[in-house]
């Protein structure tokens, strides 16, 4: 069981989603950033599905009523157990009683917490994750406020042996880590890969060039929707209406203002805007990371580039996945 003594400004239960709905529109929302969801739950072995806490800018303040194991990646929040830091990307030991802090994000924006087992609430359309619009999934279909109560998943037999080693070692963490930003490859700081979106062509030549060669600014135009960017206006050949089509996270629409509008996890099913361009999906978890004023670029890639970036991604998931089984037993 976990108590809620501080909710932080925005901590909510995600898990990976809840694909299957949108002819009904219901999105598929989830984790923002579904690769360090699955990380931290790899961590401890547990499901990659199992629900997590995710928390932006300020995080939460938690007591645990059980021992158990713990681990969290994202953002570089101030995380401690009691005055005791606590680093990211690894398993933590969080003895019964013991309380967990999470302060303000020092760069970037979330974070993903992974508790032994999975945060225990009901499955709604098969998932735990919080979708507020509709006000279901999650804790009572909201984000979290201070006195409510968690409870966890009994946790499988690597996460129990997790814990068992490092009971018998006296050791509060393990040696060892998984860094999320390290798995597939690296890219430029402040740069996002990006092909050309189904009405890539409406758009005028320079607007193409200055998608791709311009800097962008992220505004406080942002949620678990999407974000909005500022920058050189986009603008179309000539005037046009389109049919409301489908859309998926990591598109880049463009409204009237000409400022482009990145979709992510908690979007709508379909929209009306012109759709320029559409994200690679291994960088929209690092989109997510984006504070106001922040800038980015975008680097142009090709449909089979962004297929080859997710494959290696894989690989090496699956390689520390081995890694780790042999580690927990």
């Amino acid at each position: 069981m976990i108590t809620v003594i501080k909710p932080g400004l925005l901590t909510t239960v995600q898990d990976l989603g809840r694909p299957g709905y949108q002819q009904f529109g219901i999105v598929v929302g989830g984790a923002l950033d579904r690769f360090s969801t699955r990380v931290a739950n790899m961590i401890l072995g547990n499901d990659a599905n199992a629900a997590v806490l995710e928390m932006a800018q300020t995080g939460p303040e938690l007591r645990f009523e059980n021992e158990t194991v713990v681990a969290w990646c994202g953002a570089d929040f101030d995380a401690r157990i009691g005055s005791e830091p606590m680093p990211r990307d690894r398993p933590v030991r969080v003895a019964a009683g013991e309380t967990l802090t999470f302060g303000f994000a020092r760069s970037g924006l979330r974070a993903w917490l992974a508790v032994a087992g999975g945060i225990d609430v009901p499955l709604v359309m098969g998932s735990r994750s919080t979708y507020r619009r509709a006000g279901i999934g999650g804790h009572e279909g909201r984000p979290l406020v201070a006195g409510d109560t968690l409870a966890v998943c009994v946790p499988g037999e690597r996460s129990a042996h997790l814990l068992a080693s490092l009971q018998s070692a006296g050791r509060r963490m393990a040696g060892w880590t998984v860094r999320p930003q390290t798995l597939g490859g690296t890219v430029v700081e402040g740069t996002m890969r990006a092909m050309p979106g189904p009405e890539w062509d409406w758009f005028t030549p320079e607007s193409q060039k200055a998608f791709f060669s311009d800097e962008w600014r992220a505004t406080n135009e942002a949620d678990r929707m999407g974000v909005r960017l500022v920058g050189p206006g986009l603008e179309l050949i000539k005037p046009r209406e389109m049919i409301s089509s489908a859309v998926n996270t990591g598109i880049v629409q463009v409204p009237p203002s000409g400022q482009p509008i990145i979709l992510l996890p908690s979007r709508q099913s379909v929209g009306g805007y012109p759709r320029l361009a559409a994200m690679a999906a291994v960088d929209v978890g690092r989109l997510t990371q984006l504070r106001p004023g922040d800038t980015v670029r975008f680097q142009k890639i090709t449909l089979s580039t962004a297929h080859e970036l997710h494959l290696a991604q894989e690989r090496d998931l699956a390689l520390i996945r081995t890694g780790l089984a042999r580690v927990m037993g």
